[in-house]
């Protein structure tokens, strides 16, 4: 088997768990969030969309919010997190999270040091409290080496489709490798806990990591339930019949 039917096929057999994990939740009203932290062009967003591709949207959602307003700015500053916490039953997966303020904030003069420190003292009690009430709390490091991050970068500024994805942020931060390296440690350093720690996973073959991750998020809940099982479709009474739509609407014009 080639290393892509590989990939395909190890994928699709740990989506079919992750089916089982949402019906798990949903089965005992347990809720879980997961956050994604990393290095731009690491691999967040493919592998949150490998995680939710096959899931049915009511059970599992993505949160990624942006620059916060101006209203958001004078919040506590989790206020605005707090309202996408999972509900019961519910899976919610962050791409990106409260940790900017840990990382990418400070390296970018969008923070004060007063405001750096507030939070890093905070973050650790405020996940306690999520940890305490019963929110499944589950934070990755996706590690990528510069080179690869480089290539990664010269990747989506050629590509069209990906073009979209290269911020003035991220451009700017391939200036703040070394700092964002040594913030990251201390954020770690600093948020790891028994109650929340950090799980560093190696994304310089995104793949492999992405494979990693999963296999390690299932592993988190031991006492999934299985997807539903195959089940045989009752006998369609009668002769198939076309579709007949009333003529009141609007056709949308055959050009393919």
């Amino acid at each position: 088997m080639g290393k892509k039917k590989h990939y395909e096929k190890a994928l699709e057999d740990l989506q079919i768990e992750l089916i089982g994990l949402t019906r798990w939740l949903r089965h005992t009203g347990k809720r879980m969030l997961v956050i994604f932290e990393g290095r731009d062009a690491a691999g967040k967003g493919g592998t949150i969309k490998a995680i939710t591709d096959k899931l049915d949207t009511r059970a599992a959602r993505v949160v990624a919010l942006g620059k916060p307003s101006a209203t958001e700015e004078t919040q506590w500053y989790f206020q605005r997190y707090v309202a996408h916490l999972p509900c019961a039953g519910e899976l919610v997966l962050f791409d990106r999270s409260w940790y900017n303020r840990a990382v990418v904030e400070p390296a970018m003069g969008f923070c004060t040091d007063e405001q750096y420190q507030r939070f890093m003292k905070a973050c650790p009690v405020f996940e306690k409290m999520l940890v305490d009430d019963g929110i499944i709390l589950i934070k990755y490091w996706l590690s990528v080496d510069q080179a690869e991050q480089e290539k990664r970068f010269a990747e989506r500024a050629a590509d069209p489709l990906k073009r979209w994805k290269l911020s003035p942020v991220d451009v700017k931060a391939r200036e703040k490798y070394a700092e964002m390296g040594d913030l990251r440690d201390a954020m770690i350093q600093h948020t790891h806990t028994a109650d929340a720690p950090w799980f560093v996973a190696d994304f310089d073959d995104q793949k492999t990591g992405r494979l990693n991750v999963i296999r390690h998020l299932l592993d988190q809940v031991p006492d999934k339930l299985t997807p539903d099982k195959e089940f045989n479709l009752p006998p369609l009474k009668g002769k198939p019949k076309k579709d007949k739509v009333t003529a009141k609407a609007e056709r949308v014009p055959e050009v393919y």
